[in-house]
């Protein structure tokens, strides 16, 4: 995502409710995500749906690599020579 541009990329809710069609546009068209205020504080964001699937797939990517590194910490990891052993007794069935 490029850098922030207030005048374009943070709108008032009821200017979203009045013009929506053309800020969704806005969105999908740049990528850029539009910042939604209400009563001059941020009150939601709207994304365009691939960079919504984008951060989505990323969480979910973070929360596998934190959850590996919790039970490696626990001491429920295999060692390499441990998984290569396994492996080889499965290619030689």
């Amino acid at each position: 995502m490029s850098k922030l541009k207030p005048t374009r990329d943070i709108q008032p809710v009821t200017e979203f409710r009045a013009n929506a069609a053309q800020f969704i546009e806005q969105v999908r068209t740049t990528g850029e995500p539009m910042i939604l205020t209400q009563h001059g504080r941020s009150a939601a964001v709207l994304l365009d749906v691939e960079s919504y699937e984008s951060l989505m797939d990323e969480i979910a990517l973070l929360r596998d690599v934190r959850q590996s590194e919790d039970q490696i910490a626990a001491g429920k990891g295999i060692g390499h020579a441990a998984v290569a052993k396994k492996l080889r007794a499965r290619l030689r069935r």
